[in-house]
């Protein structure tokens, strides 16, 4: 069983670096190379990528996957629920009129379609989605790789 946790774990390794190689493919959404990222788009976009993450984390503990995927959605509520925490103390240190409320922003539309998706699933066909989007948040997100790499905002 802890095959499924080692090929999400070695594979969201492996997509780290094409984080920072990817371009927007959005105009909301700047490229991870870049040295200042927009602060409205920035404070919009990463609350909700997060929460994400801790919904759909949520949700594999709920549904029926191997216990190591389960291991690992712990760990993303637990590692999520702080970077919330951290994103939320810098935003209130910062000098910026934007803000996270203690009930947290709305899903953005994308981050929405792809919980409702998970919540239609069960078992294993759950279980390969909840991974492929794992992988694709932690690869893929512009936004989310300048926020873990500490890209000024402003």
């Amino acid at each position: 069983m802890r095959t499924h946790l080692t090929i999400t774990t070695v594979a969201l390794l492996a997509g780290a670096p094409a984080a920072f190689a990817q371009s927007a493919t959005s105009p909301d959404l700047p490229s991870a190379g870049e040295t200042k990222v927009d602060t409205a788009t920035f404070s919009r976009t990463v609350p909700s990528a997060n929460r994400f993450e801790i919904e759909s984390s949520k949700l594999a503990e709920q549904k029926n996957v191997a216990a190591d995927v389960k291991d690992f959605a712990a760990l993303m509520i637990k590692d999520h629920t702080k970077a919330g925490e951290d994103f939320k103390t810098a935003l209130e240190r910062s000098q910026t009129t934007a803000s996270v409320t203690s009930s947290g922003p709305a899903l953005q539309p994308k981050d929405q379609a792809m919980l409702d998706q998970l919540k239609r699933l069960d078992g294993d066909a759950f279980q390969a989605k909840y991974i492929a989007l794992q992988m694709e948040a932690h690869s893929k997100r512009p936004v989310m790789a300048a926020f873990r790499d500490g890209v000024r905002i402003g």
